[in-house]
């Protein structure tokens, strides 16, 4: 994948299994012993054993490594194991690794996973509470110190420039917590089942980092989510009508850090987002109007507003207007602020299954899901169409 040039990997590969274990905030066991169960669900879900595996992807922040997952799924031999930086940045970026090792045949039947105690274990919504010195985390030092301590902080300062830049009020980002309650109230796997918001919840929330409410934050959760990738042409085989990756990319922008681009020339945009978008627009010959739902990262609700207009689905400032007239059917699953915050794996699990034409809140003729991960950081984007 070059930023310049349109790839040649749209269409060689698909995904074939999704499999998870139930979203909780305390799961009362391992997170090696997540990973398994997800694997074990997904490699069900698609009709395979572990004995068809050769390769296996995670991110850098999870706890439970490629060769360790292996052995204790059962898997024998691998041709191919990977990791990706940059937390839930590393989402599709997992599947883009997938399907490139598929491609190429490197190997044949890759899994892709990622599992957490994120609300009884490790609790990223709590920030930097020790960090060993490195090049990367050099950033922080220009704004740890002055208060800076969390996501919701970090992503407080682009939010209220964004507000500023276009006369907005915080109700802006309301419209995408009562988009993802709605949708998370009618899907019995979401956390917030039966429990839809109105845009006056929302504002009677406490503030955690104005303009940042308590809705405006993804929860945290335990759990774990696997999905398999193989060859298109094997996929149509298999149990599962395949959801095709019509496009895969990855993207950082210009001055990138983590989380704190604070000086960059414009906060009011996600850079990163943008390289992704031009790269899956020009491999997948599509444009927005021919997406069908957008599953969008939702860690905090200001970044899918901009990723909207990032992505062209309307101009700089007119995001929010998209989302409360419901322009494009966005996080069916209820996202991770309505479902479960597993770092964007269940985003693209949900995606797939409205290609498949299997979610609970699925959208007739659903064809084609746009697929992002997380933002603020190096990030990463999916188109998936079905094989009709």
């Amino acid at each position: 994948m070059s930023v310049r040039t349109r790839d040649s990997l749209g269409g060689r590969a698909a995904i074939v299994g999704i499999g998870a274990t139930e979203f909780s905030k305390d799961s009362g066991r391992s997170e090696l012993k997540l990973a398994v169960e997800a694997v074990g669900a997904a490699l069900d879900d698609a009709g395979l054993t572990p004995a068809d595996v050769d390769g296996m992807v995670t991110f850098t922040m999870d706890t439970s490594p490629e060769i360790t997952v292996a052995q204790a799924a059962g898997v024998g031999e691998l041709s191919f194991f990977s990791r990706v930086h940059y937390g839930g940045g590393a989402a599709c970026a997992t599947v883009q690794q997938a399907a490139l090792a598929v491609a190429t045949g490197v190997a044949e039947v890759v899994v892709c996973y990622r599992a957490f105690n994120e609300r009884s274990g490790r609790r990223f919504g709590s920030g930097v509470q020790q960090r060993e010195p490195s090049a990367e985390g050099a950033a922080l030092g220009w704004a740890l110190p002055f208060g800076l301590l969390t996501p919701a902080s970090w992503v407080a300062m682009a939010a209220q420039r964004y507000l500023h830049t276009y006369g907005l009020t915080p109700e802006a980002f309301g419209h995408v917590a009562v988009m993802d309650r709605k949708y998370a109230a009618t899907n019995p796997a979401a956390y917030f089942h039966g429990k839809p918001i109105t845009l006056e919840d929302h504002a009677a929330s406490r503030w955690i980092v104005e303009p940042l409410r308590l809705l405006d934050c993804c929860q945290e959760t335990d759990g774990g989510q696997a999905i398999v990738v193989t060859s298109a042409e094997r996929a149509r085989d298999l149990r599962q009508p395949p959801a095709v990756i019509a496009a895969a990319a990855q993207g950082a922008g210009r001055a990138q850090e983590q989380m704190t681009s604070f000086y960059r020339d414009d906060l009011r945009g996600l850079p990163e987002m943008g390289v992704v978008a031009k790269q899956l627009w020009r491999t997948s010959g599509l444009a927005p109007s021919d997406i069908d739902v957008g599953i969008l990262y939702d860690h905090f609700t200001p970044f899918v507003l901009m990723q909207l207009e990032e992505f062209g689905f309307c101009a700089p400032g007119e995001a929010a207007d998209f989302v409360a007239e419901e322009r494009l059917p966005l996080n069916t699953h209820g996202g991770q602020l309505g479902e479960a915050y597993l770092h964007g794996m269940n985003g693209m699990a949900e995606a797939v299954r409205q290609v498949r034409g299997t979610s609970v809140n699925q959208l007739p003729g659903a064809a084609r899901a746009l697929v992002t991960a997380g933002t603020g950081v190096p990030t990463s984007g999916l188109i998936l169409g079905s094989d009709g």
